[in-house]
This record gives structure tokens, sequence and C-alpha cells, in this order.
């Protein structure tokens, strides 16, 4: 195989083009951790360590002729990627699929699969302490937080604060999906303070246990043990310099064709929450972009004629809150209760799904 492709970042959309790409050309993955982190399940693993499931997966069964490298990027323009060991690695394609960054609990930072797990276990530990958590942010990642600490310990009282007056911010979701997440968080208890701010953020750190009184903007003091902050997504993008910059938008997102590739950059594709689509960022649309980028690069390789193109999803979202609650939306049937909710992700999160994915279910 004489035509490379290397793959910027190993999370859902950065797999799925690896394994795509690796029977027809000779793929380097680069990824800074050792392991791949299943997101979707993070919140499931912070109420409940022992759960059934499973978060980090070895990388060393994804690729059949590939490598990864375990490192960072710190440059990338149409030769190939420079690591941040030094090492360059040149590329006739390239893939950047670096994600975004997201506070913890929804994400974490350690790079390794114990160090990360073991920040979990902590921060479990505090929660399973604590008679009061606080939650700043009403969208998907707050709501479900809310549900799964609710499902593990009912007697925890569990506020949600957020400026937005109703919850899901200002997504395009309907009314009555709202409504019906609504009802189930009154039926758990939890409490949502929407429409004000905090005056300032709890002191010390998230996941910290601690009791703490904080102040909204309306006047109003609330009195919890420990908090999270849910919101915050900020695209990984800064090794996009040089010929690259201008491909980013005033949030950092990397604009692209409908074909995924950049503007201007014939070989670099850009795939999953890195891009500026004018889509929800969710594991689902970073693994079809991926489909179509890994297409599109054998269509070229193979000197092919017409590439294909991305066309974003209508909204749509699963939104589990714990094993049995939730409520999705999408435009074919309408919104789903808790019990088909839970079928679709509440108790399994679609483990056996990255199983197969990363080659481990032999």
């Amino acid at each position: 195989m004489s035509t490379t492709v290397a793959v910027v970042g190993g999370g859902y959309g950065g797999v799925t083009a690896a394994k795509a790409l690796d029977e027809f050309a000779d793929v380097v993955l680069v990824e800074p951790r050792d392991a791949f982190v299943h997101n979707v399940a993070i919140l499931r693993q912070l109420v409940d360590p022992d759960w059934s499931g499973r978060l980090f997966f070895p990388y060393d069964r994804l690729l059949a002729r590939g490598r990864v490298i375990r490192d960072r990027a710190i440059a990338v323009d149409a030769t190939g990627v420079m690591l941040g060991s030094g090492d360059h690695v040149p590329a006739d394609y390239i893939v950047l699929a670096t994600g975004a960054h997201y506070p913890f609990p929804a994400k974490v930072e350690e790079l390794t699969a114990d160090e990360a797990a073991a920040t979990l276990r902590t921060a479990h530990d505090a929660l399973a302490g604590v008679t009061g958590a606080l939650l700043l942010g009403a969208g998907p990642v707050g709501l479900e937080l809310a549900g799964e600490i609710k499902a593990r310990w009912p007697g925890t009282a569990v506020t949600i604060v957020d400026p937005a007056p109703d919850i899901l911010g200002a997504t395009a979701l309907p009314g009555e999906l709202r409504a019906e997440l609504r009802r189930q968080l009154d039926e758990l208890g939890v409490e949502l303070v929407l429409g004000t701010a905090l005056r300032a953020d709890p002191p010390g750190r998230p996941g910290d246990a601690g009791t703490f009184t904080v102040t909204t903007e309306s006047g109003r003091d609330i009195t919890a043990g420990i908090w999270f902050r849910c919101h915050g997504v900020v695209p990984t993008t800064s090794y996009a310099g040089g010929s690259l910059a201008a491909a980013r938008d005033a949030r950092g997102h990397l604009v692209v064709n409908p074909d995924l590739r950049i503007p201007g950059h014939p070989t670099i594709f850009a795939i999953g929450d890195v891009t500026a689509i004018p889509e929800a960022k969710m594991a689902k649309a970073a693994e079809q972009q991926a489909v179509v980028a890994a297409a599109n690069i054998r269509t070229l390789i193979e000197g092919g004629g017409e590439l294909a193109t991305y066309s974003p999803a209508s909204p749509g979202i699963a939104l589990p809150l714990g094993p049995a609650g939730g409520a999705s939306y999408n435009e074919q049937v309408g919104v789903l209760g808790a019990a088909q909710t839970s079928q679709i992700k509440g108790s399994s999160l679609r483990v056996d799904s990255y199983l197969r994915l990363l080659n481990l279910d032999q």
C-alpha cells in the first residue's frame, strides 16, 4: 500500500474512519490516550463504578494493517501531522477527528484509563457521601447526570441551575419532548432553577465534596455538598494554525465542504465535534461523517468520480435519565418515553456496538 492516511483523534469518528480506511490504505491513528473512552457511558460509570458495561477499550485490535501512535498533534498541514514528541507523520490524506473538550465529569482529562478510572472513583465516593448536588447547566449533560444521580441515590437532593428559560436551551427540539423530560425530572425530585444564573461559582473544584451555599442572580440561596459544571464545549482545534487557521470559525470549529474536506485543502477532511456543521454534536453524527469521509478518501485514492456529501441530520436526541428513564425524539417517530429510551440507550449504553467496532467482541 502506497497511500498513507493519518487519522488525528481516536474518538467515535476517528476509530470509525480508521477502521473503514484500514483495508485500502496505510492508516496511522494519532491519539494521546491509551484507550478509547466511551463517553456516552461516562456518567453511568461515575455513579456506578461496578456497572456491567465498559468505559475504556484498548486500541490494539482496531487496525489489522495500520498502527496507532500515542501522541498529540500540535500542527497539521497538507504534508502530514507534527506530533508533540517532535516526530512528523507524513500523509497523503488526513482526517481531523479530535473532538471537543467538555468539563468533568462528561469527559475526563487523564490520558490513561487507570488514571481516568481513579478520578471517576474519587468523584463517585464524594457523590455518595453528600446529601445534595448542584448542577450548572440544563442541557443534555446536566439532565442526564441528574437522572443518573437520582437513580443511584434517590434521597440525594439534585438542583439544576441554568439562565435559559427552559431545559435544553435553544436546541430545535419540540416542546413535548421538554415537557416529558420535565415531568420525569419532577417525579425524580430534581429541582429546576431556570431563567437565572449564579452570582459566583461555588467554591472548590467540581466534584469535590464540601458543603457550600451559593446565591442566584434572582436572590435564591442554594445549599449543596458537591457541584458539577454541565456546559462549556470547546472544540479541540489548537493544532489548526498556518494555512488551516482560516478554516476556524469564531468558536474554533472547522468549516468543511459538503464532502467534509476543509475548503482549499483537498486532502484534509474534518469530522465530528470539531466541525462547524450545524447539527447536534453526538457520537452517531461523528460516526456517520466518518463513513462519508472514508468513502471519499477511497474514491480519491482509486481515481473515482464524484464524491459523496454529508447532510446534517434533523434535530433528534436519546436522553436517558438513569437506566430506566428518559425521553427521545426524531422526526420519523416523534417523542418516545422512558421505556423506549431505555431500550435505545438507557441500560446498555451501546457498549456492544463499540466492542464490535474495536474488534473486542471476538
